[in-house]
């Protein structure tokens, strides 16, 4: 016959309400990790000649449209897409379309 109750693990810690759970101490710690983010705003593939043969006020086409959403990235990572707004005497950049974070990982 099994008995019903058990006696506590004396070598487990115990439960303080006050102390929050380990998984909120280590995510508190990495949200203080830096992070670079970067807006792109499109490609273009050229030869070595071409690129030595650019000077001041040479135009090179990029591969989006104007008025596509641009590319956000963290640290190479896309993670949405956005548009460009003018913040002050600054560019910013307003969110649109977050990527799924499931799409992030088969990213990386």
């Amino acid at each position: 016959m099994t008995d019903a109750t058990t006696a506590p693990d004396a070598d487990a810690p115990a439960s303080d309400p006050a102390t929050p759970p380990q998984s909120d101490i280590a995510l508190g710690r990495l949200s203080r990790i830096k992070v670079n983010m970067t807006v792109e705003v499109g490609h273009a593939r050229l030869t070595l000649e071409d690129l030595l043969r650019l000077n001041e006020g040479a135009v090179v086409e990029l591969d989006r449209m104007a008025g596509d959403p641009l590319d956000i990235l963290v640290n190479g990572t896309q993670i949405a897409r956005g548009e460009v707004v003018v913040v002050g005497e600054r560019f910013g950049i307003r969110f649109s379309e977050i990527v799924d974070p499931k799409d992030r990982i088969d990213q990386i």
